[in-house]
């Protein structure tokens, strides 16, 4: 029996195919896209959608070979950390080099997610998934591997159900995903599981930050913290390193704005430099990672773009100017 356009809801799958395909690509503008074809190829398709798989499964099935399609072309995306080893701060900020958007994870922000937050007992889970370190981890997977790790370890799915969306044995998804799991496990051999979000960290980060407060930000972070600023290949290591980064460099952001948000299951600032006339813009997205009530890693994103995504201002005003 064939479905109507009409009896067919793929929209209501919309955010789990987002969480889905974001994990894949780990760019929330190349998920966006595959997510859309899928929907687009839903309502061409409907009247073929005969109810011998689920919606769900069909959906994922389209989803899955936009994927697979749309991964010949791209690299795979890393962060700073991936590339190269720690470096030290320049004496010329100027010396800094770039690689193009397509080297790197971006970000995506919570609520993109929401079906799955909506869920207590799904909220560990959901925060690991999707945690910047485990999604560029992804990335070093092929990608039928990373596609099978994603659906048997991340949304659950049975080696039966994996095999019947992929068109292959159960034999074959258990060899993929066992391969997966391997590789992952040689490149972060004993994850530590994330932590509950920090708010007291987050409001003193975001209070020090905004004051530039040097001293009192320096004591936030972890020994070892890791900085990163993509699409600067540089990144940094440990507290000493980051401080003298924050006392150079750093001072371009003295007189920040701030908002708070989420991004990737992690605490997440948007900050706003200080263009004059009461004006502040976008320059960059700072995800914090903690461990132990410190903050271990800040990756900065930076550029408008994550704010267009995060549907954040394009600026901030000084309401006391009456702009």
């Amino acid at each position: 029996m064939s479905a109507t356009v009409n009896e067919l809801d793929p929209e209501s799958y919309r955010s789990e195919l987002l969480g889905y395909c974001y994990r894949y690509f780990g760019c929330y503008a190349e998920a966006a896209d595959a997510v859309q074809e899928t929907m687009v190829r839903a309502w061409q398709r409907a009247a073929t959608f005969d109810h011998r798989a689920s919606l769900r499964t069909w959906l994922y099935r389209i989803a899955t070979n936009i994927c697979l399609d749309m991964k010949k072309a791209p690299q795979r995306r890393a962060l700073p950390a991936d590339l190269s080893s720690p470096g030290h701060v320049p004496d010329d900020p100027r010396s800094l080099t770039t690689l193009p958007e397509a080297t790197w994870i971006g970000p995506i922000r919570d609520d993109f997610l929401g079906a799955h937050l909506g869920d207590p007992s799904a909220t560990v889970e959901l925060r690991d998934s999707v945690r910047l370190a485990f999604v560029t981890a992804l990335q070093v997977l092929p990608p039928m591997q990373r596609v099978v790790l994603i659906l048997r370890d991340v949304l659950a799915w049975s080696a039966q159900e994996c095999a019947g969306l992929l068109e292959v044995s159960v034999a074959s998804v258990n060899s993929a995903l066992a391969r997966a799991r391997r590789t992952l496990a040689a490149r972060d051999p004993d994850p530590a599981p994330p932590e509950s979000p920090d708010q007291r960290l987050l409001d003193d980060y975001v209070a020090a930050f905004e004051a530039y407060d040097v001293d009192r930000l320096v004591s936030l972070l972890a020994e070892d913290a890791a900085f990163s600023m993509p699409p600067y290949e540089l990144w940094l290591r440990g507290s000493a390193e980051i401080e003298r980064w924050w006392r150079g460099p750093g001072q371009i952001c003295r007189n920040s704005r701030t908002i708070i948000t989420a991004a990737n299951g992690q605490p997440a600032v948007a900050v706003y430099h200080d263009v004059g006339d009461g004006r502040w813009e976008p320059f960059a997205l700072h995800v914090l990672d903690h461990r132990g009530g410190r903050i271990a890693a800040i990756t900065h994103f930076m550029g408008p773009q994550p704010f267009v995504e995060f549907g954040l201002p394009s600026r901030v005003v000084d309401d006391n100017r009456g702009r």
